[in-house]
């Protein structure tokens, strides 16, 4: 029986996979390659407060094991979503503990971007004293998430998903030392990699569900058919509030921009694949014809209004196609920024400007005492004109001069406005008048 117990570890994937040193971790190189930033700070002897920076699964955790393993320092662990100042003087406490045992100590922090103001500055004291080495992990950009105080007594390594030959380098571990009896072809280690999505853990997470399904089915080797029906694979990794939301409707704003269909496809589908809101895509949609495409094609703003009214109408799946074909629209569409230009050169200057009284010629006059102050006096109407255009009339303060805000690009629409304002200059200056 007791064969029975002893065959098979009960430690998950990732603990019986933890690397031991840095030469065993897969990924980062950038980081702690030969000469790189992290592997020349393991060789210095001296560990320094760090803030590691990245999506899930990329290995902070394990990379700040290492930290504490690699220079005997002990290891106190946070998690920032279940712990609090208590838990954090707590730490301290056990931290004077060691060091009156002649120990040093690392705290590590998971999340650190889910504690507010007040507890990351109940670290700081602590930190500045050299009680302990700080080291902090984050998928948010600690730039917005991280007190300015903390962040700079931390140097921040920023790393990076696990590419598909790394996550296959893990598989191929995963086999030779703890699962030998796991047979994967080809297709099916293609489709694992694909769903981990340059997460390690969740790579960890499938291969294990893959492995007890292929017992429970007696199947010698598993293949991508067998997976599509064994295991639920999620969508692809996404964070609706987070970094990874925000840097993908930066893409597709600047695909749309750039006049590339296909990639503004890419980021839309992208971002529905991961859970994205419709509603919150259509209104960036409606916002990118207003600031990108403007007069040069007013057609823009009205596809981009008719996708959102669509999607309304009709939901999810259906509704989306109005709005992956208003972003093709939009991104072949002619481009400019004239109109945004204006307007928010028009409000900086309202902002810092004195308040201007209206010409006394364009005031509106509905009483007898208006009148005899002159309010509409020689007010030309501009259906009256030649050319319904009142040439020589001036429609700003008497003392302002004409700013130049809006200029019309020579694409689309805008072009033949273009030539229309500079015709009506040339009227103003025959007419003699202004």
């Amino acid at each position: 029986m007791a064969d029975l117990f002893n065959t098979v570890s009960t430690a998950p994937l990732a603990e019986a996979l933890r690397p031991a040193s840095l030469d065993e971790v897969i990924g980062q190189s950038h980081l702690i390659g030969p000469g790189k930033p992290l592997r020349l700070a393991f060789e210095s002897g001296k560990p320094h407060s760090m803030i590691l920076w990245g999506p899930p699964g990329v290995g902070k955790t394990t990379l700040a094991r290492l930290t504490a393993k690699t220079f005997g320092y002990e290891f106190i662990a946070l998690s920032a979503v279940f712990s609090g100042v208590k838990d954090i003087r707590a730490s301290m406490e056990q931290a004077e503990h060691n060091l009156a045992l002649g120990k040093k100590t690392i705290l590590f922090v998971d999340e650190i971007h889910r504690f507010n103001k007040s507890q990351q500055d109940a670290l700081l004291p602590f930190v500045e004293s050299g009680l302990v080495t700080f080291v902090g992990a984050t998928t948010e950009n600690p730039s917005f998430e991280v007190n300015s105080a903390l962040l700079s007594r931390a140097q921040v390594y920023v790393l990076q998903v696990l590419a598909d030959d790394e996550l296959k380098l893990l598989i191929k571990r995963v086999q030779d030392k703890v699962l030998p009896r796991l047979q994967l072809d080809d297709s099916a280690v293609n489709t694992l990699v694909g769903y981990a999505d340059g997460d390690a853990r969740r790579l960890l997470n499938l291969v294990e569900q893959t492995d007890t399904a292929a017992q429970a089915a007696g199947l010698q080797v598993v293949d991508a058919d067998f997976l599509q029906n064994a295991l639920t694979l999620n969508a692809r990794r996404f964070d609706k509030g987070g970094d990874n939301f925000y840097d993908q409707i930066s893409a597709l704003h600047k695909s749309v921009r750039g006049s590339h269909p296909d990639a503004a496809l890419y980021w839309l589908t992208r971002m529905l694949d991961g859970g994205a809101d419709p509603r919150y895509l259509s209104r960036r949609i409606v916002r990118m014809a207003w600031e990108d495409i403007g007069l040069a094609d007013p057609r823009a703003m009205q596809i981009a209004n008719d996708a959102a009214l669509t999607y309304e109408r009709l939901g999810s799946p259906e509704g989306e196609l109005a709005l992956g074909q208003a972003v093709m629209y939009l991104a072949v569409a002619a481009k400019s920024n004239a109109g945004y230009n204006a307007y928010n050169q028009a409000k900086a200057f309202v902002k810092k400007d004195k308040s201007r009284e209206v010409p006394v010629h364009l005031r509106n006059a509905p009483t007898k005492l208006m009148k005899e102050l002159g309010y509409g006096h020689e007010y030309r109407y501009a259906h009256d004109e030649p050319n319904a255009y009142a040439a020589g009339e001036t429609y700003l303060p008497y003392d302002m001069k004409e700013p130049g805000w809006y200029q019309p690009v020579s694409r689309g629409l805008e072009k033949q406005i273009a030539e229309k304002l500079a015709l009506l200059r040339t009227w103003d200056a025959e007419s003699g008048k202004g």
